[in-house]
């Protein structure tokens, strides 16, 4: 459905600031050109982030990356590097950074309810000793994510109290929902060719084989 279909879109920023008001002082403020040492000590705790680009023509991605703590290397205030590990190689990310550079980060440690939001400009890079740096198991990946920080801040922890998601409560059983090989060959299938038990748990077996030998 297109926004066509309703009459309440707001057009531009005005339209929204007469809705929801104007940013808070602090709010504002608190963006900084820089990581400083409370930014800095949550990139180190950090075992999760999600990135978000765009290609030449604005159509946006958010991907996932996870590691072990502290994975992204801090090489100054105002740098620093996300390995590449294996993944299924659409590499969505990287061809976005090839074409749009602006890329914005948010870091999450487990437990802690405010995350923080690194925005800038990035580049896909193959730098040897930088890649050294990450390896892992003896894997070298093969390329990285240099991102040069034009902003950085630290985000509030209604979203997190709001959704409850490090609560054991909340935690939901997963065998509720079919296994991933079951959804993506129903979600590829031809409309008259339902996959098989047979085919599906092959799927199932080769994820779950390279969860375990392909991770880096």
């Amino acid at each position: 459905m297109s926004n066509e279909a309703f009459k309440a879109v707001l057009a531009d920023e005005d339209a929204v600031r007469e809705v929801i008001g104007t940013a808070m002082d602090l709010a504002v403020k608190k963006a900084i050109p820089k990581l400083d040492k409370y930014s800095r000590e949550l990139i180190e705790r950090s075992p999760f982030l999600t990135i978000g680009t765009a290609n030449a023509n604005g159509k946006a991605d958010v991907s996932p990356r996870g590691d072990q703590r502290g994975f992204v290397i801090i090489l100054d205030d105002n740098t620093i590097f996300i390995p590449e590990r294996p993944g299924n190689n659409r590499v969505d990310t990287l061809t976005n950074i090839t074409e749009n550079p602006n890329v914005g980060l948010l870091f999450m440690v487990p437990g802690f309810d405010e995350t923080l939001r690194v925005n800038g400009r990035a580049s896909v890079i193959k730098d040897e000793a930088l890649l050294e740096r990450c390896a892992v198991r003896d894997r070298v990946p093969k390329l990285g994510i240099l991102v040069a920080i034009e902003e950085a801040y630290l985000h509030c922890a209604k979203a997190f109290r709001r959704s409850k998601l490090w609560d054991p409560d909340s935690r939901q059983d997963r065998k509720e929902m079919p296994s991933l090989g079951k959804i993506i060959m129903e979600q590829t299938a031809a409309a008259d060719a339902a996959p098989s038990d047979a085919d599906i748990q092959v799927v199932d077996e080769l994820i779950e084989d390279n969860y375990r030998n392909e991770l880096y």
